[in-house]
């Protein structure tokens, strides 16, 4: 016994020199490998994207019923479908300020109860009747003096004071992050906050549900004509333009400047790494950009750009323009659809400011007058500052916590009709809303498994690598372990690692002669790891989201490609598999057991008890969490969780017991 334990033992020592030895192969040679590999797959992904975008579309007819179905998708990506209780505004003026030729009220109201948005709202002195309005959306632009913030409404005083002085009622409102109450716009991009990825959270369905109430708030003023409303605003202020107008028709005229860019800058060309979380929709629907422009269609439309905007280049710029004219053309409407470049970096410059105040006043006012006054600012932050002293009950700083409901408390089933309406319910959203990002069969290709030359160090092969294709540009590893007097193994136990450096040297298999070991690490893990600090791999894994995935969504993919890998080794060809896993990956082995039937059995230790923990997954929170996803793999396999606390537990024992599994089904052990 102990001679073959120790044989066995050297075998996996001897699989951690394979490994070692491999890391001077073909996967880490050169860091750049790695980091070829995924570059190519974000290509191939984002080209993926870019040819579906509008695809399919050539009559207006056609058009016209996708609409409705694509805005529905961008409210929810929004986190606004279903769109949320327009509860009252309470708006008040807490100052007002008298210009020669307008006035200013600054003014404040709750999208949300204790959602504040802050803003100075811009009143000509010469109204005779109901004026056209422009709702400003300010950029990312921070005005602070001694701790004190005055909000970006301060910076882009002098657009508001503009309009203004030429007969539009103006209101200017403060963005979440940069108000005068800080939120929070960096969730993904500095704070770590992963966890806004599994909630479906993004900043930006913030922005767009201020605007809606924006909107509102300037529907009541007796000063405007509610049928003549536009909105503008740049950088940041550009991307919300866009949001707004393509989901709320009272939006007549749009000029979003510096605000758009296609998918193949953001994520093949890097300009992710320069925006923050407010620019970019929760994914779910794989969206190229154009297909958010179109929405604002037949309504005039201006695209405003420099040539030289490293954020938004130029020529993204104008293949977004491109896709988005054959739209307008099937409307007959070309004529409402502009796009202005103009020479200069990602600056607010005179030029531009010129031609959207030249945009508004030819489908808002139907006029052109010569423009002959500049846009300055007139006033100093502090005039312009609503609050004395911030409220106390304002959620602005921990919106991002209740923005997006929650799935809630699932119930223990207590019948069996009950629990197939719920796991169905949930495989359902997991293929829809969560996974939609996988390839199918056809974009996913052959497996193409292929023992490794050279991985069978010691007699008897005892151990063996394979690579196989996850697929396209994603080649991994499996490492096969078997004991040295193997006849007839009943199972391969695949153990799911993320380091295969910290493979233990003693797994507990000494005698399991019955079993096969496996060993594998999913993408972007050991070997496979790109190069990069830790602020190179949090855009990485930005990259993902725009692409409708998460890092780990696609973990899980691999985990699925692993498993189906094993049933193409001709030694433990259709033998059922057991997932073995520890933390992160644990969760990330669980959810490819639901979507694998021969997956026989689950030992998992230190499962977080919540995705917010980890892994992260597009939108999983908003169905369910880790506890139903246990139930629903424990319906069909054995699971086996070893955690220091059963309590966060207790809804798969409780349908494990009300369904009548069999004993041992589900139980959690000892760490």
């Amino acid at each position: 016994m102990k001679n073959r334990a120790s044989r066995l033992s050297a075998c996996i020592a001897m699989m951690l020199i394979v490994l070692a030895a491999t890391a001077s192969g073909r996967n880490a040679d050169t860091p750049s490998e790695a980091d070829q590999r995924l570059a190519d797959y974000f290509r191939t992904e984002t080209a993926r994207l870019e040819a579906d975008c509008l695809s399919g579309i050539e009559t207006l007819e056609q058009w016209e019923a996708r609409r409705p179905v694509y805005r529905r998708q961008l409210l929810e990506m929004l986190g606004l479908d279903p769109l949320p209780e327009k509860t009252p505004l309470k708006a008040m003026t807490t100052d007002t300020i008298e210009h020669e030729t307008f006035t200013v009220k600054n003014v404040h109201f709750q999208s949300r109860p204790g959602l504040y948005v802050t803003g100075n709202l811009y009143i000509p002195n010469t109204l005779d009747g109901p004026a056209p309005a422009v709702l400003y959306v300010c950029g990312h632009a921070q005005v602070k003096k001694d701790g004190v913030a005055y909000g970006s409404k301060a910076h882009y005083q002098h657009h508001a004071g503009w309009f203004a002085r030429h007969g539009y009622v103006c209101l200017i409102i403060d963005t979440l992050q940069l108000g005068e109450i800080e939120g929070i716009h960096h969730g993904t991009y500095r704070h770590g906050m992963w966890w806004w990825n599994s909630r479906g959270y993004t900043p930006a369905g913030v922005e767009a549900w201020n605007c809606i109430r924006a909107l509102d708030y300037l529907q009541e003023r007796p000063e405007v004509d509610p049928q003549r409303l536009g909105v503008t605003g740049r950088s940041g202020g550009g991307a919300y333009s866009w949001w707004i107008a393509a989901i709320d028709d009272r939006v007549k005229v749009a000029v979003p400047v510096a605000g758009i860019t296609d998918l193949r800058n953001h994520v093949v060309d890097g300009c992710v790494e320069g925006h923050c979380d407010c620019m970019y929709v929760v994914n779910t629907y794989r969206w190229d950009y154009p297909l958010v422009a179109a929405l604002v269609a037949p309504r005039p439309l201006l695209i405003s750009n420099t040539d030289k905007d490293n954020i938004f280049p130029l020529d993204g710029v104008v293949r977004t323009h491109e896709k988005i004219r054959r739209i307008y053309r099937l409307y007959g409407a070309d004529d409402k659809l502009g796009l202005h470049i103009t020479e200069g970096p990602h600056q607010d410059t005179q030029e531009l400011r010129m031609h959207a105040f030249v945009w508004f006043n030819r489908f808002l006012k139907e006029a052109n007058p010569v423009i002959t006054e500049p846009a300055v600012p007139l006033f100093e932050p502090e005039a312009l500052k609503v609050f004395a002293e911030l409220p106390l009950n304002q959620i602005n700083a921990s919106v991002h916590e209740t923005f997006v409901p929650l799935a809630g408390d699932a119930v223990a089933p207590k019948s069996q009709d009950e629990w197939a309406a719920q796991r169905n319910g949930w495989m359902a959203a997991l293929r829809e809303k969560v996974f939609r990002g996988w390839p199918n069969h056809d974009e996913a290709g052959p497996l193409d498994v292929r023992p490794v030359a050279g991985s069978q160090p010691t007699p008897g092969r005892c151990l063996e690598r394979f690579d196989f294709t996850s697929q396209p540009h994603v080649r991994l590893s499996l490492l096969v372990v078997r004991h040295p007097d193997a006849q007839s193994p009943s199972r391969v136990n695949l153990h799911v690692v993320d380091d295969p450096n910290m493979v233990p040297m003693d797994v507990g298999i000494a005698e399991a002669r019955d079993e096969v070991h496996a060993f594998f690490t999913p993408r972007g893990l050991g070997l496979d790891a790109a190069s990069g600090d830790e602020r190179k791999q949090v855009q990485i894994r930005r990259r993902f989201m725009l692409l409708g995935q998460t890092l780990d969504g696609m973990r899980v993919w691999d985990v699925r490609r692993a498993v189906q890998a094993l049933n193409h080794i001709a030694a433990i060809e259709g033998l059922p598999v057991m997932l073995t896993a520890r933390g992160n990956m644990a969760g990330i082995a669980l959810y490819a057991s639901l979507f694998e039937p021969s997956v026989e059995r689950l030992d998992l230790s230190e499962l977080p008890s919540t995705h917010r923990d980890g892994p992260t997954f597009l939108n999983v929170l908003r169905y369910l969490d880790m506890p139903q996803a246990v139930a629903v793999a424990a319906e069909r396999a054995p699971v086996v969780l070893h955690q220091a606390d059963a309590l966060p537990w207790t809804f798969p024992q409780s349908a494990a017991n009300n369904l009548g599994w069999p004993d041992g089904r589900f139980r959690v052990a000892a760490p």
